[in-house]
Formats: structure tokens, sequence, C-alpha cells
């Protein structure tokens, strides 16, 4: 394994676990170590901006300078003693990011009780930390219970079955957020909140498959972040968020179809269609709730029965988001997030010839492609059926998750004059899609008389409308298909 590239496994879990995490490992030696780590940047964030962290890590006396650069499961790291408490800032590769004479001054503490195993476990050699502790910036503090596995030599093939392993013996969930971003998230005083997509960081001479990795990482890291805030308070946005992080890994999974295959594929992709389904119910419950009860109770004489409903529907949505939530804490939902990691570390496709071909001219095919899919879908949506702008809807949507990911390799300003269009197309079917589908789920609901009476008061309004925003999409429609696509 390349020296300046780590491999590691970031776990977050209670810290009534730690004990079970080690009684399930293997043997190997054991050493406990108080960890101050201070964490330098720029006064305007040179290093956070490059996604790179730098630290000087105290133990023992012996400092240590480490600078990570990027996210997910493999990242760059450049590790060297230094002899003061200041980072050095001509060691590599911090000349290259920093503008010359920037002052480097800290940012943040992070401290922890470290218990950590070296072990051997199918070949490899793995490195096992079990952490406890706090991030500190100022007056604000946020704790910190994680077990973290790397890779010191050997298979990453080995370093997922230990994961497996140790997360049968205690729930374990994988995380994407480096302590690094957990303190800058601090000082910055953000507050906690649902995340949403990133951008997935990869250039124009990435692989096919160096580009399907970091987006799939991006969407596994939304998926991640938005299940522990649903764990930890459930809210309509988490899952709103966790949904879509699910949806964009499923559309990826499409999108790069020609060059993915191998044994676990269909357990990830039929996983992922559970995960994403456990969210529908909350989320249909939360846009009838937001954009159509929600205009009606704002007005000066709301329709009789609307509080009604409104105790109802909120109910409901209650108990929508912790059926979502407990998804979120299942040991299904732990092995998905591990197998789709491992997939798409370790997976089969990696060695097909087309994970190494140059992302470019795959990205202008794979577009194209949707493009004609949702064109022929167009032509069906125009004969008026409610199935079919259902399924020009999600056509218009995978088009957009992959217009998405693929923007930078063509130009972000003329994708983003393409994806308004797409938008506007998709936001209008969405509509259409949410006054279907009202009906029904108000139905499941059993409301009493009022709020019953009040719901299809709402819905028979909105279906009033239905005509109009039909011509809506058909204009929207004709707008896209006009439109040159970005990546001719």
């Amino acid at each position: 394994m390349d020296d300046d590239r780590e491999i590691e496994l970031k776990f977050s879990c209670g810290p009534q676990d730690l004990a079970a995490v080690l009684a399930a490992a293997p043997a190997g030696d054991d050493e406990t170590r108080e960890l101050i780590s201070v964490y330098f940047d720029t006064a305007d964030l040179v290093l956070q901006k490059a996604g790179a962290s730098l630290r000087v890590r105290e133990h023992l006396g012996r400092r240590v300078q480490t600078l990570k650069r990027g996210r997910g499961l493999v990242r760059e790291e450049h590790e060297a003693p230094i002899e003061g408490l200041a980072p050095d800032p001509g060691l590599e590769p911090l000349p290259d990011l920093l503008p010359k004479d920037a002052s480097l001054r800290p940012a943040f503490n992070v401290r922890v009780s470290r218990r950590q195993r070296t072990l051997r476990y199918r070949g490899a050699e793995i490195e096992m930390a079990l952490d406890q502790g706090e991030v500190s910036g100022g007056e604000r503090r946020s704790p910190i219970c994680e077990v973290e596995l790397e890779l010191r030599s050997g298979s990453p093939i080995a370093l997922f079955a230990l994961a497996r392993e140790l997360s049968a013996a205690a729930p374990l969930y994988l995380a994407f957020e480096s302590k690094a971003a957990r303190g800058q998230a601090l000082v910055a005083g953000a507050a906690p909140g649902a995340a949403k997509s990133e951008k997935a960081d990869f250039d124009a001479d990435a692989t096919v498959g160096e580009a399907f990795a970091a987006i799939a990482t991006v969407a596994m890291a939304q998926i991640a972040a938005n299940a522990q805030l649903l764990r930890a308070a459930p809210d309509a946005e988490a899952v709103h968020q966790l949904r879509v992080g699910a949806r964009r890994l499923r559309s990826a999974l499409s999108t790069f179809s020609p060059v993915l295959e191998g044994e676990g594929l269909e357990t990830v992709k039929t996983d992922l269609k559970w995960l994403s389904g456990t969210c529908d119910l909350a989320r249909n419950l939360d846009v009838f709730a937001e954009e159509t009860v929600g205009p009606a109770e704002a007005v000066d004489t709301p329709p009789p029965g609307v509080l009604a409903l409104r105790i109802a529907l909120d109910a409901a949505r209650r108990a929508a988001w912790a059926k979502s939530a407990e998804a979120a804490a299942s040991e299904r939902f732990r092995a998905l997030m591990i197998d789709a990691a491992a997939w798409v570390a370790t997976g089969d496709w990696l060695a097909g010839h087309g994970a190494g071909e140059p992302v470019k001219p795959f990205a202008r095919k794979a577009l194209k492609r949707r493009l004609k899919t949702l064109h022929k879908r167009g032509r069906d949506a125009r004969k008026g059926d409610d199935a079919a702008r259902h399924h020009l809807r999600i056509e218009a949507k995978k088009l957009r998750y992959a217009c998405e990911a693929f923007a930078g390799l063509f130009g972000e300003k003329q994708a983003g004059r393409y994806l308004r269009h797409l938008k506007g197309l998709q936001e209008t079917l969405g509509s259409l899609n949410d006054l279907v589908t009202a009906e029904p789920l108000l139905a499941k609901l059993g409301l009493p008389a009022d709020a019953a009476f009040a719901a299809g008061e709402l819905v028979g309004r909105k279906a009033a409308g239905k005509a109009e925003l039909v011509a809506q999409a058909a204009k929207a429609l004709d707008r896209l298909e006009a439109a040159e696509p970005f990546w001719s």
C-alpha cells in the first residue's frame, strides 16, 4: 500500500459498546494512549476549503505533524515528527496548499483516550482504535466515541470482513465525517442539521472507476450522516435527505451499470431500495403537510376541520419518522452500509476493462443514453397518462443526478443552464405526482370525520388545477427538449 495513502473505516457507537467490540476483536498488541491534537488552518480557512486538515498531535512528549487530504475510505496522509508546538509549513505538501507567507493558527482541539490494538486478520495487518473524548473549540464541546479500523498491510477485503464481524458483536454505524470535519463544524457554530448532497471530487483525468467511487462515496456519506441524525432526533428533513442519498446511490448504480458487475451488487441494490422505501410514507406525509395543509392554515379563514387534520397528520408523520429511524438503527442498515462500501472499494467490477477507461467519454455516452430514455418517456407522457408522467418524472430525476455528477467535466455554467430546464420539469411532474398520491395516502390514515372532510376539500382544490399542471409539464418538456445538451 502507498505510504501516503490510508484505508480506514470509521464507526460511531455508544460508550457502552466499546467493551463488546474489544472482546470480539482478534488478539493483538494493545496500547492505551492519551492523545491531544491541535488542528491548524489560516484565518480564511485555506486548508479546509482545499479539503485538507492539518494537526499536531502530542503523546509522551513526542509531536507529530499530520496532513490529511480527501474524503471517504481512502485518503492521502502525510506524517512527520516535529520539534515545536506549531506545525512546520515547509513540510510537504503544505507549500503547495498554502499561499506564500500564510499564517497558520490553532482552530480547535481534539482530546481522546485511545485503546489501540494492532492485530492480524485474514493475512492483513490492521490497527484498531477505540476512541473516547471530545472535540473543543472556544466554549463549544462535542463528545467523540468511535471505532477506527486502519489497514496497515494486506487486502482491503480483510478490513471489511473484520468490520462485519465486529458489527455483529455491537451496533457499529459506518461514518464518513472525520474528527477534523467535526471540529470545523463546531467552531463555525453550525447547528446539527440534515446533510445535503455534496459535489463528488474527481477531475477530467479520472477513470470511470475513480469517478464512480467518488460519486458513490458522497452518496454513502449523505446516507450515513442523515441516518445518524434520524437515530438521535427524527424529523422531516433528515428523512428527506436520507432518501435523497439512497436514491442518488441507486441512480449512480444505474448510470454506471455498463461497468458494474460481480457478487454483492444485487444485494446492495435490493437493500438500497428497501432503505429508500422505509422513508416513502414519511416523505409523502411531509409533502402533503407542508405544501397543502400549510398554505390552507395560513389564510384568514381556514376550511373547517383543518386543525383536526393537522393534529392527525402530525401524529402520523411522527410515527412514520420513527419507522424511518428504526430502519436507520437496524442491523440490516448497518450491514447495508458496510456491504455497499466494501463493494465500491473491493468489488469485482474494479477488475473489469471499463473501470480503467477515461471518464469523460463514458459520461458523454451515459448522459446521451439517459436523455434518449427521457425522450421516450416524454412521448408516452404527452398522451396524458398519470403512470406515464410518473415514469417520466423518475427518468428526469435520474438524468438530473447524472448531470450534476458529471457537470464539472463539461463546464458548470453550461450545465447550470441545462439543469434549470431539467429541474423545472422535475418539479412540475413532482407536483402532479403528489396530487395523484394524496388521496390513497390519506385514505390509509383513518382520519376522523372533520379531518377527512378538510382533507377531501384540500385535495379537491388541488385537483382542480391538474389540467394546468399537465400543461405546465408539457411546456417544461418542450423547453428541455429544445435545450442544447451541455455534453454535446
